[in-house]
């Protein structure tokens, strides 16, 4: 079961309040068959959803605790219907199976197979009615505990309440997947304990809602300290120089004094 909240019909009603609306989901198990090989992405879209995993790897590699970051990791949860899933864009493992440098999809009627704590989805501008119509759908039946939705595309459908450039998806402790933000507006992750900044361009995250102590890559990591070490020695280099200017001139000072005294001693 999951639910929807309109975080838009206040503004037709200053008076009206927002509207909940939870409704059992039904499984449709035809409709779910993941495609066989893989599906066709855009440039923009690969690059998005790519520096994203990218991100979440720095991140990941700095917990006290086991955790993976998947690529169009399938998912399945049905033993007797393998093909019925979902691959998320990026997702995150935690725990991760202990397989999982080997796994190909993640099976939730397996023990040791958990459902991933976060899951990201990037609206295609070639498929996006089942990114605003479909996927809270399969991810309730996931179990995973939050569902982003980045749309930097704007390619949702106005049919389906769209175009909106971030959506975030939570699980409350009933076991609901509750969509409790919609909009451009940045918002927090429980799960990463960060902030999600939605741009034209990309997702980013960062420990401040402004941005300031973004999430990097491990290349934007090596790029930033490069650039860091080469202000130093700037600014070494200009130090340098002051201090050089000023030995000159006053050895120069000095010659002169040494000059105007010869010639006082001289008279």
């Amino acid at each position: 079961m999951h639910a929807r909240i309109d975080p838009d019909v206040s503004a037709l009603r200053a008076d009206l309040p927002g509207v909940l609306v939870r409704y059992p989901v039904e499984t449709r198990h035809e409709a779910w068959v993941l495609p066989e090989g893989t599906v066709p992405e855009s440039i923009p879209h690969d690059t998005v959803a790519q520096r994203l995993k990218l991100v979440l790897e720095v991140w990941s590699s700095r917990l006290d605790r086991p955790c993976k970051v998947a690529r169009n990791l399938a998912i399945r949860w049905l033993e007797d219907f393998p093909s019925v899933g979902i691959d998320p864009d990026v997702c995150v493992l935690e725990p991760p199976p202990p397989e999982v440098s080997e796994l190909s999809s993640l099976c939730l009627w397996k023990s040791d197979h958990a459902p991933p704590s976060i899951c990201f989805e990037i609206v295609s501008r070639n498929h996006p009615h089942k990114d605003y119509a479909e996927l809270q759908d399969r991810y309730a039946l996931v179990g995973t505990r939050e569902l982003v939705v980045f749309d930097p595309f704007l390619a949702g459908p106005r049919a389906l309440g769209g175009p909106l450039l971030l959506q975030l998806w939570r699980r409350d402790r009933s076991g609901v997947l509750e969509r409790v933000h919609a909009g451009s507006a940045p918002v927090t992750s429980e799960v990463l304990g960060a902030w999600l900044l939605p741009t034209s361009t990309t997702l980013e995250i960062a420990d401040d809602r402004e941005g300031s102590k973004r999430w990097l890559t491990c290349d934007e990591l090596a790029s930033e300290k490069h650039a860091e070490a080469e202000r130093e020695r700037a600014e070494k280099e200009r130090e340098r120089a002051e201090k050089e200017h000023e030995r000159a001139a006053r050895l120069e000072l000095e010659r002169r004094i040494a000059e105007i005294e010869a010639k006082v001693g001289a008279r």
